[in-house]
């Protein structure tokens, strides 16, 4: 449990108070796209990358850990909660171009906000005619969380279009500009996964656009919204792609769940979608344990009929949140 949560709390209302919003036992399934998950004792909206700095501080001096949250679209959140705090970064969300000598090389860098959604990101390229992330649009979530797990849409990734990130350290508060490196990027894996680094700002590398390729990009993104509602990623509550692909697998992994006949299995108020596979939804009062458990389910037949170990891509986090058993090694 959090140690001294009022004296937390108020030390933050007396330091930071300007900047920083905070909420009691909140529900975390008002912020996470899976609708599922208990509440936060503590739950902090910093406005500011100092107000995030400063927030950090204070919890380290009183030992307890953090949990940072982005869009919640990637996560289940145990119907325990949180015993520790969540930070969201949404309202970090500021969106700026920057046009220096500096960024020529790479084309304009577009600045976002860790917080910053992929619709907002889209409406500002599509006003300020510039293009680039149109494979993108539609993405739920957050720039600092599809950084964070090098988020990947009809075949490009966020590596392929990162510039740069800043991010300030849970350990040390020491802020760092980090430059893209493909060595340090794989497939649904970033360099910030194993560290303590919170990610506050990434930058896009973008282009403008001549007239005709303006609509070229418009039809582009729209053709991309498009796909994703025929394939009901809006449909029901749900967190996208449950499972990585695997190229070793020969198929996508949608695919053989399909053909393993779970499409549309259920347990309690979590369902495999009767449309995909590799979706996961909630059909109107699933707990994290229902996904836990037909996401192991899914796992287990999956092993058993072809020999395949499928690696979840969605997170499990909060209190006595694990892995679930079939996909343990």
């Amino acid at each position: 449990m959090i140690p001294n949560v009022r004296k937390i709390a108020e030390k933050c209302n007396t330091d930071i108070s300007a900047a920083l919003h905070i909420r009691y036992a909140e529900p975390m399934s008002a912020h996470t796209t899976f609708k599922t998950g208990g509440k936060a004792a503590l739950f902090f909206e910093p406005e500011t990358e100092a107000a995030l700095a400063a927030l950090l501080a204070i919890l380290r001096d009183a030992g307890t850990d953090w949990f940072i949250l982005g869009g919640g679209s990637n996560i289940v959140v145990s119907d325990e909660g949180f015993d520790i705090p969540v930070i969201s970064t949404r309202r970090l969300r500021h969106i700026t171009l920057e046009r220096t000598a500096r960024s020529t090389a790479d084309g304009l860098l577009l600045r976002c906000g860790a917080g910053s959604s992929f619709d907002d990101i889209c409406r500002y390229c599509e006003r300020h005619a510039l293009g680039g992330l149109e494979d993108f649009a539609g993405l739920p979530g957050t720039a600092g969380g599809a950084a964070y797990m090098n988020a990947r849409c009809y075949g490009v990734s966020i590596s392929d279009v990162l510039h740069s990130a800043h991010s300030i350290s849970g350990e040390t508060g020491r802020q760092t500009a980090y430059i893209c490196s493909p060595d340090d990027w794989d497939y649904k894996r970033s360099p910030f996964q194993q560290t303590k680094e919170i990610i506050t700002e990434v930058c896009f590398r973008v282009r403008e656009l001549s007239a005709q390729e303006q609509q070229q990009s418009r039809e582009h993104a729209a053709a991309r919204i498009a796909d994703r509602m025929s394939k009901g990623h809006f449909d029901w509550p749900s967190a996208g792609s449950v499972f990585k692909n695997n190229r070793a697998f020969g198929k996508p992994t949608g695919k053989i769940i399909e053909e393993a006949g779970l499409r549309g299995i259920s347990e309690g108020g979590a369902q495999v979608a009767p449309w995909h596979g590799n979706f996961i939804v909630n059909t109107g009062a699933a707990t994290a344990a229902d996904i836990r458990r037909l996401v192991s389910r899914v796992a287990r037949e999956v092993y058993e009929q072809t020999g395949f170990r499928l690696e979840c891509e969605i997170i499990f986090c909060g209190a006595g949140a694990a892995q679930p058993d079939s996909l343990q090694p």
